[in-house]
């Protein structure tokens, strides 16, 4: 038995509640159509404000918001907490599985699919480094996250041998991309300004902070200036900076890195995070196997130009999951998810009235990354910003797109109040003593959601 529209109108059905699902549900509820968001967690989170929650500068509430609350002014959205089990796309279904122990649902007929399954972080082969580098991904993670950083200064406090000690204090951030370069200093923040005056055994400001990365230099999307600028950034916060350096070994007390002409650098650390490489949704090889059509080396569903499964006029799949057949490839930021998606709606609804659409394009408005207090770059094509203008607009920039007028308010609060006081607020020490990364990102996570950029 399937679950089908009530009425007569065209049914969607969204399978992700990140970006660009998210996008594409909003422009379709106020269509004439019945809209049906699916996802295995019931909130939308803000990805490009993850990191920090991971640094308690903000909670977990603040950068996330319930997705029946997004849709609650649209009696033809009903949201289905779910996850996807398969597809079966000639006869227009989607079947589902619990998330835990309620009852399960029964499978989806749809007239239109949009699929936004996203991406996660991939360890290149090594996934039992999930151990002991979580990722910034899910909500668990990052609160992992937090506690091992916080706990890293509380054993170091009680630590009497002096190596250990310093292991302690020694961070490691692996991959230099926007995250871990917002990630490298925000730790260096907590060090510096944060932590200053709340310790007595030792001084973090003695922390040893290293952004490790493979390439030749740091925010290799943006011009080498704005790296350059972004290096002097972070070692004002006391991060060093280790490019042509790539992770080959990783576990709870140390990180192995190749370095410049195959010497073996081995940093002594008990709090590694990682922020390097992703790979696609599992939705995606799903969608692959139903379909028939190919997937790339990073497990990208290789889809039409107007984003449809190739052979499947009525499935579309957008963000970080996929790639245009024969495109420029885009990178894994918010605002390709969010064009994709209000594209796929309004695709949905010209068809529905006999109208031609054009394909897909991707109109890029620029890149911005922070780095700590009064500390970014951006990329405004052509026009290149550092320091305080930049990181004022990058500010204005997330609460621009962060979701809700609650969470507006009051992640603007919080800024303000850190920015006065150099404060964190949310500095809380959860779970376990190493609490598990591995497997908690979320199967049909968001897509595009890791950068909010323009």
């Amino acid at each position: 038995m399937t679950t089908a529209s009530t009425s007569s109108r065209l049914s969607v059905v969204v399978i992700g509640g990140g970006f660009g699902g998210l996008q594409a549900a909003l422009k379709l509820a106020r269509a004439p159509v019945d809209v049906t968001p699916v996802d295995r967690r019931n909130f939308h989170l803000f990805q490009p404000l993850a990191y920090q929650v991971a640094t308690g500068a903000l909670s977990a509430a603040e950068v996330a918001h319930p997705l029946r609350s997004i849709f609650k002014r649209h009696p033809n959205v009903r949201v289905l907490l779910a996850e996807v089990s398969g597809f079966d796309l000639a006869g227009r279904v989607v079947h589902l599985g619990p998330v835990v122990d309620e009852p399960a649902p029964p499978p989806l007929h749809y007239d239109a699919l949009v699929v936004a399954g996203g991406a996660q972080y991939s360890y290149f082969g090594h996934d039992e480094w999930a151990r002991a580098a979580p990722e910034l991904k899910s909500i668990e993670s990052l609160i992992d996250a937090r506690g091992r950083i916080l706990r890293a200064f509380e054993a170091a406090e009680v630590e009497q041998d002096p190596e250990r000690r310093q292991a302690w204090l020694t961070f490691v951030v692996v991959g230099a991309g926007p995250t871990g370069v917002e990630m490298a200093g925000q730790i260096g923040e907590i060090a510096r300004d944060t932590l200053r005056r709340d310790f007595r055994t030792i001084d973090p400001a003695g922390a040893r902070i290293v952004l490790a990365e493979a390439a030749d230099r740091v925010l290799g999307t943006f011009p080498p200036s704005l790296s350059t600028k972004a290096v002097r950034a972070l070692a004002e916060l006391g991060v060093t900076t280790m490019t042509h350096h790539a992770v080959v070994g990783l576990d709870e007390s140390s990180v192995t890195m190749d370095g410049p002409g195959g010497n073996s650098v081995v940093v002594p650390t008990r709090t590694a995070i990682w922020a390097a490489g992703v790979t696609a949704s599992p939705l995606a090889k799903l969608l692959a196997d139903a379909s028939g059509a190919e997937a790339d080396r990073a497990g990208r569903l290789l889809v039409a130009p107007d984003l449809t499964v190739p052979g499947h006029p009525d499935a579309f799949a957008i963000g970080d999951m996929v790639q245009v057949r024969g495109g420029k490839p885009l990178m894994g930021v918010a605002p390709v998810a969010m064009q994709q998606g209000r594209y796929v709606a309004h695709t949905i609804a010209a068809r529905r009235r006999g109208d031609r659409v054009r394909p897909f394009r991707y109109i890029d408005k620029g890149n911005v990354a922070t780095i700590g207090r009064a500390r970014a770059v951006a990329d405004l094509h052509g026009i290149h910003l550092s320091g305080f203008p930049a990181w004022v607009f990058w500010l204005a920039l997330h609460l621009y797109y962060l979701i809700g007028f609650q969470n507006r308010l009051v992640v603007l609060i919080r800024w303000v109040f850190s920015f006065a006081t150099r404060g964190r607020s949310a500095r809380l020490i959860l779970g376990g003593a190493r609490a598990t990364a591995a497997g908690s990102t979320a199967v049909h996570g968001p897509a595009g959601s890791d950068r909010a950029d323009l």
